[in-house]
Formats: C-alpha cells, sequence, structure tokens
C-alpha cells in the first residue's frame, strides 16, 4: 500500500539515451506532495527531456518511475495522465480561435446519456475550475475567447484544463517565458491556488528569479545529471542560487558545502 505521507512522484537512476547521446545519466528526483519544486539548468543541461521522460513522451531507456508508491511501466503520455501527471508545454497546445470552455474540455467533453455535449454542465465546470485557480475578473467568463487573453491569462486556462484532467501533479514548461511582471504575477498566482489545493506543480524556467519566487525547493540538472537540489531555506537568497549554478557552468562542479546545514 501506497505511504500517503511518501514521495507523488520519484525518478530513480533514469537513463535516456537517443542512439549513441546519453541525454540523461541516472538522474534520481523525487517530488513531494503540495510542493512547488523549482527545475533548473542551462540550455542543454537536460532539463527538457527530463520532463519528457515524466511526461511519458520519451520512455527512459532504464531506470524507474513511481508515482504514489507504486512503480509505472510502459510509461507513455497516456499512463502519465492517468497516473496523475499533466504537463503544459511551451505552446500550452490552446486553441486560440474557441472559448475558454472549448479549451478546457476538447477532447473529454461531459456529455449526457444521449452522447451529446452537456453544455451547461461543462460551464458549470469551468466557472467552477476558473474560481478555483483565481480567474477572479468579471471581465473573463467560460465563453471568453482564448485568443483574446494575456499570455497568463491562457496559462491559467491550461492549467485549469490540468485540474479538470484530475492532475496530482502540474508540469509547467517555461510559462513566463516573454510575458511581462504584470502576466507572470498571473502565472504566479494560478500556481498558489494550485499549491493550496493540495497538488503539486513543477516549475521549469530559464528566469532564476522568477523560479526563486515561486518555489518551495529547487533541483538543478547538468550535463544529464543530478548537479544539486534543496529547500530554499537552504540557501541565502536566488543570487546564492545563481552563484551556484555559474561555477557549475565554469567549473563543472559546485561547492554545496555553501548550502545551510540547518535546512
Amino acid at each position: 500500500m501506497a505511504d500517503p505521507n511518501g514521495p507523488i512522484v520519484e525518478l530513480k537512476n533514469i537513463v535516456k539515451r537517443f542512439g549513441s547521446v546519453e541525454a540523461l545519466t541516472g538522474v534520481s528526483m523525487t517530488v513531494r506532495k503540495g510542493e512547488v519544486l523549482g527545475l533548473l539548468g542551462d540550455n542543454g543541461a537536460g532539463k527538457s527531456t527530463l520532463v519528457k521522460t515524466l511526461a511519458g513522451v520519451h520512455a527512459p531507456t532504464s531506470g524507474e518511475i513511481w508515482v504514489k508508491g507504486v512503480q509505472r511501466e510502459a510509461w507513455s503520455p497516456l499512463a502519465a495522465r492517468n497516473a496523475g501527471i499533466e504537463t503544459v508545454f511551451q505552446d500550452r497546445a490552446l486553441s486560440p480561435q474557441h472559448s475558454i470552455v472549448a479549451n478546457i474540455f476538447m477532447g473529454r467533453e461531459i456529455t449526457n446519456s444521449l452522447g451529446l455535449i452537456n453544455v451547461r454542465k461543462q460551464m458549470d465546470e469551468a466557472n467552477r475550475l476558473m474560481r478555483e485557480i483565481g480567474f477572479t475578473s468579471k471581465v473573463f467568463n467560460p465563453n471568453s475567447i482564448v485568443g483574446n487573453l494575456s499570455g497568463g491569462e491562457r496559462q491559467g486556462v491550461a492549467i485549469a484544463r490540468a485540474l479538470y484532467n484530475e492532475a496530482d501533479v502540474i508540469v509547467l514548461d517555461e510559462p513566463t517565458t516573454a510575458l511581462s511582471l504584470t502576466e507572470t504575477q498571473k502565472v504566479f498566482r494560478f500556481v498558489e491556488a494550485v499549491k493550496e489545493s493540495g497538488r503539486t506543480v513543477i516549475f521549469i524556467g530559464h528566469n532564476i528569479y522568477h523560479v526563486w519566487d515561486i518555489s518551495d525547493r529547487f533541483f538543478v540538472i547538468d550535463r544529464g545529471k543530478e548537479a544539486f537540489e534543496g529547500p530554499k531555506s537552504a540557501f541565502e537568497g536566488a543570487d546564492h542560487l545563481i552563484h551556484m549554478m555559474h561555477d557549475l557552468a565554469e567549473t563543472g562542479r559546485v561547492d554545496q558545502t555553501s548550502l545551510r546545514k540547518s535546512a
């Protein structure tokens, strides 16, 4: 039986090869319930491969994937979704010409006994999801066209869709790229709402200050390997984290003794 207080996701010694190239070299990562985990790494570090492996896009060459204390076999996008893991990639895979409600339920429509779309139930559920993640403005309703929304608000629609799909873990791939400070704060509000609901967020980003602001813990990958990790309390601040990553990029090593031992 799974431990309700145990990790929600565990990647154990994950190796991913593409031909002769080893993109991931024995990565082990633990994800805990109700946290925001900041996943960081330089370009080419292996973040995208790790995220796509977690999402089921790539099956690991070797290693183990555990979700809620159960080892998962035959890993695929459908298996990841069925296990409660939803990934919002950079393009968000939204249809801008359609409404919020259509985007939330696209491919998973609520139907009645005759197999027809239950429009009222979808509207009620969309309203609930929008309130749950913090769509407080009366300007927006489920019939609002996604193409008229800002970048941050579109992230909110993608997150609402993940919640409808009963995700326990939502992976956000570069959610604040090209967003203004105001729009970034909207994304942070959505993430905080997800966390408050008891769910987990893995937040991937290049802007370390953004990742620092929203995350509870950090996992840094470098050249396909785990470099270091720790809770926010282990670092003096964002600049400390940046300094460690700079040393990693320059030397391939990092001084983990600089982390606070009390963390």
